[in-house]
């Protein structure tokens, strides 16, 4: 994370003259967004009181236009746009050889599935690079941090395919002791897709309206630190315990999730053995072209 604010400084510092970064902040405007049924207050309250900028929040799903033409300079994404606008539509019933019948545990490495994730992570991206190409003044950048998959490494062979397993494993064991049906496990996904540094890159360069000033690979977090199942649990749950609780209903989060820690503890050897995901950043600048 350090070294991403670094890069963010530096891009900054290269587009604006250094004189200008001495600027008075009481001049700048932030926006924050997020889906609408997001508590904005909350995020409000953990603003500093002695803040020298304006704030503001923006609810709305960030793959559509949030904001007039032209009136952003500097836009940036943490860790938000692995999640899909929707489900795959050949997801999502059973006439399909991307159907999920074995729930998350399995449908990741099958190649149908894979490709209908990747296909809406296309759609989302081009919608998302369109929406801010109209937002942000010619010259203006973009920030990205992005989870993604090392390239030439098969999902199976990572910390998230692991984690697919588990959970999956998981979901079955919770039919098992009757907690819940598998007819509930089967229609059950999750709407995310962590591509790889070339599939995003792929991406962006169709796209005439960015370009790619810096991709670069951070530091592996996970790496460095010691393993442990209920710190694991603990990041799992802060990213999919609304999910789950959408699905499933409220009842069903805590035993899932306490015997979630269980099975990680079991597998954490395979959790050291894998690969891990990586932290991919992304500065992209407006080209000058007029939109469409």
């Amino acid at each position: 994370m350090e070294r991403a604010k670094e890069l963010i400084n530096e891009a900054i510092a290269d587009k604006l003259d250094l004189k200008l970064l001495k600027i008075d902040t009481s001049k700048f405007q932030v926006f924050f967004n997020d889906h609408p049924e997001n508590d904005f207050n909350t995020l409000f309250k953990a603003l500093p009181h002695s803040r020298k900028y304006f704030v503001a929040g923006v609810p709305g799903f960030f793959q559509n236009r949030l904001f007039p033409k032209s009136t952003l300079h500097i836009i940036n994404s943490s860790y938000a746009l692995h999640w899909l606008s929707k489900i795959p539509k050949e997801i999502a019933g059973g006439n399909s050889l991307a159907w999920n019948r074995e729930s998350i545990r399995n449908k990741r490495f099958v190649n149908e599935v894979a490709e209908a994730y990747s296909a809406q992570f296309k759609n989302d991206i081009e919608s998302l690079l369109n929406a801010r190409a109209q937002e942000l003044v010619a010259g203006g950048l973009m920030f990205i941090l992005i989870v993604a998959v090392p390239d030439g490494i098969p999902l199976s062979q990572t910390t998230l395919g692991v984690f697919y397993d588990v959970f999956g494993s998981c979901l079955m064991d919770m039919a098992k002791m009757g907690i819940t049906s598998e007819e509930k496990i089967n229609s059950f996904n999750i709407p995310n897709h962590r591509p790889t540094p070339k599939e995003l890159e792929s991406i962006i360069k169709t796209n005439k309206y960015f370009t790619i000033e810096r991709m670069e690979q951070l530091a592996d977090r996970m790496s460095q630190s010691t393993f442990l199942a209920k710190c694991r649990t603990s990041a799992v749950r802060a990213v999919y315990e609304g999910v789950v609780m959408e699905h499933f209903g409220s009842e069903f989060v805590e035993p899932f999730f306490n015997h979630f820690t269980v099975k990680v503890e079991e597998k954490a050897s395979r959790f050291e053995k894998f690969q891990n995901p990586i932290d991919l950043f992304v500065l992209l600048k407006r080209t000058g072209d007029e939109l469409n």
